[in-house]
């Protein structure tokens, strides 16, 4: 089967890598046209890490394992802690965080010379008389295949035909991420931290080599101008946070330049393409936190699409198998989105039960979380 694959983000490459072991023939386009010069990390659940062990990349030597995440007040105050390590214990995949760089190129490389084309912008998507299936690019190019997959993002050019319109809507947050070396052991540690007050979350977690990922999330209005200073603008608004690990990623100089990401959200429907043309992560479900699980709903996305597309008959009405894969995946990332607290780090008891209780009763729900939304962790094949 011949597939095309508009978008070469993690879901995008990591579909590519498990399509190209199952024999398929498989092209994906992206629209940069090389690396982006602002550098953020990624963070991955034991679902994410499955997914990619399961389509064949393994991610056990990049970034760090998290073995906890505190939840702290922005005194410093830690009100309870996730247990990451139980958690990964409990599935066989530990938690990671990682510089997303790392992580595409790592699944860019099992992939064969020439698959991943760039400079390559999507306008739309159609369906042919034949029943192939077309992406049209911005030069006026085309690439047909039996299926092609939208999993361009939020603002997904593929969804707007299959969707007919754009349904996502702001949700008036939005988030400054970097990756940056910040000195102490916040960078040398196995444990991050979530921070949450009235001006929004920063989130710290050790990525490898002496490098942090962090970000805050904050409020936002659509259309606003991102500021010239973006650490200036975070250090005013978060300036009576004591935390000592929001201070020290404050108080980096202004080289420093955060990538700014405007939250969207829109309703997931029960269907998500038409004929041999479907979505996979954020072009589908976008998450609306920078502590979101959408990174790892793209992957689980991947893996069920790879199995169903592998399956007998697939090539025999391509629609079909990916009517199959929608079903199979609404549901899931449906749950994984109506968890309230998507990170399900905070519990509004947390001061009653004190960080211990508070702690184990996140941590378990958290795994019940997981058995009720991964296909993967559970061995649920769609």
């Amino acid at each position: 089967m011949r597939v095309v694959i508009v978008g070469a983000g993690v879901g995008g490459l990591a579909l590519a890598r498990g399509l190209v072991g199952a024999g398929h023939e498989v092209e994906v386009h992206e629209r940069e046209g090389g690396p982006s010069a602002v550098e953020v990390g990624i963070g991955l659940r034991p679902n994410g890490v499955a997914a990619l062990d399961a389509l064949g990349v393994d991610v056990s030597g990049l970034g760090r394992r998290l073995d906890g995440i505190e939840v702290r007040e922005p005194s410093g105050r830690v009100r309870h802690t996730l247990d990451t390590d139980a958690i990964g214990a409990r599935f066989g995949h530990a938690w990671r965080a990682m510089p997303r760089r790392d992580l595409l190129e790592t699944i860019a490389d099992g992939l064969p010379e020439g698959t991943v084309r760039s400079g390559r912008i999507c306008t739309r998507v159609r369906e042919n008389p034949d029943g192939t299936v077309s992406a049209l690019f911005g030069d006026g190019s085309a690439a047909t295949g039996d299926v092609v997959v939208g999993a361009d993002g939020v603002r997904s050019a593929a969804r707007r035909d299959l969707w007919d319109g754009d349904p996502s809507r702001p949700t008036g947050r939005a988030g400054w991420h970097g990756l940056t070396a910040v000195p102490g052991e916040m960078a040398s540690g196995t444990v991050a931290a979530v921070v949450r007050g009235r001006q929004g979350e920063c989130g710290i977690m050790p990525a490898g080599d002496g490098l942090v990922r962090w970000w805050f999330d904050v409020r936002w209005r659509p259309g606003l101008r991102a500021p010239r200073s973006p650490m200036g603008v975070l250090r005013r608004l978060f300036a009576d946070w004591d935390d000592p690990w929001t201070r020290a990623v404050l108080d980096q100089g202004d080289g420093v330049e955060p990538a700014l990401f405007e939250y969207a959200r829109h309703r997931v429907p029960k269907v998500w393409g038409k004929g041999g043309a479907t979505l996979l992560g954020d072009a589908a479900h976008p998450f609306s936190s920078a502590d979101s699980p959408g990174p790892d709903q793209a992957l689980e996305d991947a893996w069920a699409l790879t199995e169903v597309l592998g399956a007998a008959g697939a090539g025999d009405d391509p629609a079909e198998a990916l009517r199959r894969y929608e079903r199979d995946r609404r549901g899931r990332v449906t749950r994984a989105a109506a968890s309230g607290a998507e990170f399900l780090l905070e519990l509004p008891p947390a001061r009653a039960l004190g960080p211990e209780r508070s702690g184990a009763l996140v941590t378990r729900r958290h795994i019940d979380l997981l058995e009720r939304t991964s296909g993967v962790l559970t061995g649920r094949r769609p």
